[in-house]
């Protein structure tokens, strides 16, 4: 059934675009193989026809045949190279990165038209979808762009959120919880205003989030805030590891940027709350070193549940007790 609905979506998609008079589409006189070719070249200078048949997974007679074409048409010259007098190396002309740019152009116009039959809300829906499907289809294939690679090349990293990450945490939050543990819309609420608290006012010497980000998307979260009612204490808010993500160690990373962070900002402990069922995060804040210092019942979220509250002194408590 797979293999009939890929195949499937490979003749919608394929209609759709054009692919099948493609020189039609955007009235030029190449085909699509060609217009792929001049493409690679305008991004690629200075490449040879071994590396554009292996980028493009052309035959050598096919990508000869169309080398001479563009060389005859004034598109590309050839010259030896200077590394391996052997291998001649191919660059665009003057002329050939006019038609590339023509080219270029025409199709960003044609995508954009096909763009504007979606509606608004729906092109991040749109964009997602591709780009799962591009990494799923990537990894130790070829991916879209014809550069043999692994979309898993780009390792684990925390950055600082941008515009749209603390919706992202939000959403994410209430769509995960409710999908493991059946919580309801109110613990989304409860994310809502604690997202919405920071960025109304906080004090970026003191407080800070993290979003871990993995193949250029957010895959998790975590906040270190001011404890309100404990003086000198940070509060660990907010950890969140999305499924698919889990494994690369980004939980342990995070617990650690937030203990590093609040040590660093003078914070004399780190506390946090949570639940007695959230049973890989609180093996998390074990390694770290958090101790287990209270627990009560509460129905919350639509469940019944245990909070816990869980404590990490950054300083020797003695030392801190007689300089205070």
């Amino acid at each position: 059934m797979t293999i009939q609905e890929i195949r499937a979506f490979n003749r919608f998609y394929t209609n759709l675009i054009g692919a099948l008079n493609y020189s039609k589409h955007l009235y030029t006189p190449y085909t699509l193989t060609e217009s792929r070719l001049l493409y690679e070249l305008a991004h690629t200078p200075r490449t040879d026809a071994a590396e554009l048949r292996a980028e493009l997974s052309l035959d050598a007679g096919y990508l000869s045949r169309m080398l001479t074409k563009f060389e005859r048409e004034g598109l590309v010259e050839r010259a030896p190279s200077q590394e391996d007098a052997r291998r001649r190396r191919i660059t665009l002309t003057r002329q050939g990165r006019g038609t590339a740019a023509l080219l270029d152009e025409r199709s960003r116009e044609a995508v954009g038209a096909l763009l504007d039959r979606v509606e608004p809300d729906e092109r991040p829906r749109l964009v997602e979808a591709l780009r799962t499907a591009r990494e799923i289809l990537s990894v130790g294939g070829t991916p879209a762009d014809g550069r043999r690679t692994s979309a898993r090349r780009a390792g684990p990293v925390l950055r600082d959120p941008v515009p749209g990450d603390l919706g992202w945490i939000v959403q994410r939050h209430g769509a995960v919880y409710a999908a493991e543990y059946g919580w309801d819309a109110t613990f989304e609420g409860l994310v809502a205003r604690i997202v919405a608290d920071f960025a109304a006012d906080h004090d970026e010497r003191m407080e800070r989030v993290w979003i871990a980000e993995l193949d250029g998307r957010p895959v998790g979260s975590v906040m270190c805030v001011r404890d309100e009612e404990a003086p000198g204490a940070a509060r660990l808010r907010l950890l969140l590891v999305e499924p698919e993500a889990r494994g690369h160690g980004l939980g342990e990373r995070m617990v650690g940027a937030v203990v590093g962070f609040a040590r660093d900002a003078g914070y004399r402990e780190v506390v946090l709350w949570t639940n007695d069922l959230l049973t890989a995060a609180r093996k998390l804040y074990v390694r770290a070193g958090f101790t287990l210092v209270a627990e009560k019942p509460h129905h919350s979220y639509g469940a019944d549940l245990v909070g816990q509250d869980w404590r990490l002194p950054l300083a020797d408590e003695s030392v801190v007790d007689s300089a205070s």
